[in-house]
């Protein structure tokens, strides 16, 4: 009995073992927040980082948390506000609408359901609410928390946040 319960346990050990690398594994080749994105195909929001020349920021070290909004929140802008902030001499109103998106530090939707505002790497304060069930931030909704990234974490947002 004693020689198959070692038997187990060596069994055990050994798939603990190799889960574990596999998770870490899994965890050192996440993708950074811009590298995420553009898998997501968040075409838009990868343009607006690439124009505002924040690339290589959002691939720093970190941690961030990002609130990236989707194409079809883009899209929802008054007609030639995005082509607009896209043009070179926009490039320091495009910055701190997409600073407006990021907070410092990795804060996971548990984290983000405890508190009722944050500080922008902007400067400015985004307002945290539950709504019907859902997070918002300021008026947009997250439609998906949670997306983790070996630089910090993302919840996609319905709507383009703006700083007042």
């Amino acid at each position: 009995m004693s020689r198959k319960f070692l038997s187990l346990a060596c069994v055990a050990a050994t798939l603990f073992a190799v889960s574990t690398s596999f998770a870490e594994e899994k965890a050192t080749k996440a993708k950074d927040i811009v590298d995420t994105a553009v898998a997501a195909k968040f075409n838009t929001l990868v343009a607006a980082v690439k124009a505002g020349e924040l690339v290589d920021v959002l691939k720093g070290e970190g941690p961030f948390t990002v609130f990236a909004p989707t194409d079809e929140a883009f899209d929802a802008l008054p007609e030639g506000t995005l082509e607009s902030l896209l043009k070179p001499e926009n490039k320091e109103k495009l910055q701190a609408i997409l600073k407006y998106h990021v907070v410092a530090g990795k804060v996971t939707a548990a984290e983000v359901m405890k508190i009722d505002e944050a500080k922008t790497v902007q400067g400015g304060m985004v307002t945290v609410k539950v709504k019907d069930g859902a997070v918002m931030i300021n008026n947009a909704k997250v439609v998906k928390a949670d997306v983790m990234c070996s630089n910090g974490v993302v919840h996609v947002i319905n709507k383009v946040l703006l700083p007042k």
